[in-house]
């Protein structure tokens, strides 16, 4: 909610000024880029910051959950195997309306949540990195067209 609060604030200039049809233009350049980048058609570097949270993250009880949930959500440690993050705040920059910034954040908080619940599901013996593996190749693709079009259609919607 702080990385979307922080883009929607700093996306309210551009949408003031900026004629509509521009930043949707650019929205729908990024987003075509990163299907491309999601569909292996190209690569491009995305920013990330290439460190783990600390072990002793673990040790400072409430406090390090709060800190370990602060980094990975933000962004501030973590790495970024995929740029549909960096679409999204994209999309809270150029095109989504202030309260639409905060339905994102939770739909996005939500499919964070849902892959270690998955992979936690599906075995303790780390199986679920195979699988993965095996249907990356298809399901990254729809996933980053579906998030296309889920903030597409957000967009027109507001």
């Amino acid at each position: 909610m702080l990385v979307a609060f922080v883009a929607a604030v700093l996306g309210a200039l551009p949408q003031a000024l900026v004629p509509d049809v521009v930043l949707r233009a650019l929205f729908a350049a990024a987003a075509l880029a990163v299907l491309g980048r999601e569909a292996g058609l190209w690569r491009f570097r995305v920013p990330e910051n290439r460190r783990l949270v600390p072990e002793r993250v673990q040790h400072l009880r409430e406090w390090g959950a709060l800190q370990f949930g602060f980094e990975m959500g933000t962004g501030v440690r973590t790495y970024s195997p995929s740029a549909l993050p960096h679409l999204c705040v994209a999309a809270v920059v150029l095109v989504l309306p202030f309260p639409g910034a905060f339905v994102l954040a939770a739909g996005f908080a939500a499919g964070r949540l849902a892959m270690p619940l998955l992979s936690n599901a599906y075995s303790d013996d780390g199986s679920w990195t195979e699988v993965w593996s095996r249907v990356e190749l298809l399901v990254r693709p729809l996933l980053a067209v579906t998030t296309v079009a889920a903030l597409a259609v957000a967009a027109l919607m507001w």
